[in-house]
């Protein structure tokens, strides 16, 4: 069950995660969707049941008051939601252009590929330069944890909306 306070603000940001493999970054994504106002949509296969008893452990009691919904691929994530192009950026290693230098509206769309291997080069390939996003690190080391790099790419959206919504 949602809770209903967070659903009439609407949601803040879209979250997509395109099949996630790791229980408690799912579940901590949950509980961040739940805590920002936010919208999580997984693309299957997940790597995981949602009654994982490890992804339950980390969104704790936070799914009742998530919006999460799933998808069978890609291709039907894409016809069912829809998302404006011009507002759907994907996070990757490969990316060109730097999450924090980049300017969100509310209700932007965030991808993030699996933990193991991020995002396939078919899914890269459909974003322009403007729109495949990184984050800065330390030269010479390869990524960051998928829940934080979510927290952090969502947290930088909001902070540039003054954090719309929280008390």
């Amino acid at each position: 069950m949602v809770d209903k306070r967070r659903l009439s603000l609407g949601s803040m940001f879209q979250i997509i995660l395109y099949q996630p493999e790791i229980p408690p970054n799912t579940g901590n994504i949950i509980r961040l969707a739940a805590n920002t106002g936010s919208k999580l949509h997984l693309i299957e296969p997940l790597g995981f049941t949602m009654q994982d008893k490890l992804m339950r452990r980390a969104g704790l009691d936070y799914h009742e008051y998530a919006d999460v919904q799933k998808y069978p691929n890609w291709e039907t994530f894409l016809q069912t939601q829809a998302p404006n192009a011009s507002r759907l950026f994907a996070l990757s290693t490969k990316g060109v252009s730097y999450a924090h230098e980049t300017n969100f509206l509310p209700g932007d769309w965030f991808l993030f590929g699996q933990e193991t291997r991020g995002l396939p080069l078919e899914l890269r390939e459909q974003f322009d330069a403007s729109h495949l996003l990184r984050l800065k690190m330390i030269e010479g080391q390869r990524s960051l944890n998928l829940s934080n790099t979510v927290a952090i790419v969502l947290y930088e959206a909001w902070r540039q909306h003054h954090f719309a919504g929280a008390n």
